[in-house]
């Protein structure tokens, strides 16, 4: 029960932080946890799924998130049709990852689901992309839901689901109802607003187009406290209890082993916030771009997770990975929370 135990400890400290300075935990988190975050969930990601993530479909993908850190570098000149194209490419990702995954009419019902996704998207491009900063920061539920299934202990996995699920479902969702509501009556008054520039932009990155000012506020520490549990995970947890997935990817990268991979992720990190503090908009316009890659590489693993692979919730792991394990003769520890 120990993890299950600092993860709602977590989870307080990260919501407290979110009501009281929103803004400030949103730009300075961004800037101190968003490189390095990037580095060590490419790293999980490649190693725990490599399965996956490999040959022809690897090249594909990552040809097609190059073509969207192209739109959303170009999006800084050109502006909205950069992000049609964005919206499109977006999509490309996700029928790949079912034509990887699915076969006859279940690739041809997710072909239509798509369609009908894209067309809305591209009716209402800023919702679409509030919808997928938020659906980011909420990715790490179905990560630490397939890393749960190596928890021998019956009663800790249900736990640890629980909280998950606490964390990630239900208090956005009292949030977004106006529990909190009090405690938003007094917004931040503080120097990061002057330094991130007009606070309604940054609003606008994370609350519905025309949201009310309250609305407008709660989508705000929503997205704080998300992205605050989201780097929690990222830089924490799943490195310390995830060995498995670090070590894969040295097998297929072996120059980026040890602490190689923090060492990167910290400089390029440091280089950015100088342009953070130099020109927020900008930073973070770069920093958007680049982040593409660990962003949409994400959405074909969950596919083929959540479409593919036929999974027991009570397992002692999940069958994609999986062959990972098998191949390497190694067997994933029995973990107790």
């Amino acid at each position: 029960m120990k993890i299950s135990l600092l993860f709602a400890a977590a989870a307080a400290a990260a919501l407290a932080v979110a009501l009281q300075a929103p803004l400030a935990t949103t730009v300075l988190g961004l800037i101190a946890f968003g490189v390095l975050h990037n580095v060590l969930e490419l790293r999980y990601v490649t190693g725990r799924f490599a399965p996956v993530l490999n040959g022809r479909f690897l090249a594909v993908l990552l040809g097609l998130i190059s073509a969207i850190v192209l739109c959303r570098i170009a999006a800084m000149f050109i502006g909205q049709p950069a992000r049609y194209a964005e919206i499109l490419i977006g999509y490309a990702v996700l029928a790949a990852g079912c034509a990887h995954a699915l076969r006859r009419w279940w690739l041809a019902g997710a072909g239509a689901v798509l369609t009908l996704a894209a067309a809305i998207s591209l009716a209402w491009p800023g919702y679409h992309f509030v919808v997928l900063a938020h659906l980011h920061n909420v990715v790490p539920l179905f990560f630490l839901w397939e890393w749960a299934g190596r928890i021998g202990n019956v009663t800790a996995r249900r736990w640890f689901r629980a909280t998950q699920l606490g964390w990630v479902l239900v208090v956005p969702a009292l949030l977004l109802a106006g529990v909190a509501d009090p405690a938003l009556t007094g917004a931040e008054r503080t120097t990061v607003a002057a330094f991130a520039g007009d606070p309604a932009r940054i609003i606008a990155l994370s609350a519905p187009p025309g949201a009310e000012s309250i609305i407008g506020a709660r989508f705000l520490v929503i997205f704080a406290f998300l992205q605050t549990m989201h780097y929690f995970v990222w830089v924490w947890f799943l490195p310390r209890h995830a060995p498995d997935a670090t070590r894969a990817f040295e097998r297929r990268a072996p120059w980026l082993t040890g602490g190689r991979a923090w060492a990167l992720g910290a400089g390029l990190g440091a280089a950015l916030a100088v342009l953070f503090v130099i020109d927020y908009a900008s930073g973070r316009a770069m920093y958007s771009a680049f982040a593409s890659y660990h962003a949409y590489l994400e959405f074909p693993v969950l596919l083929a997770m959540l479409l593919a692979l036929r999974t027991d919730s009570d397992a002692a792991g999940s069958q994609l990975v999986f062959r990972e394990t098998a191949s390497s003769g190694q067997q994933p520890a029995a973990l107790s929370t």
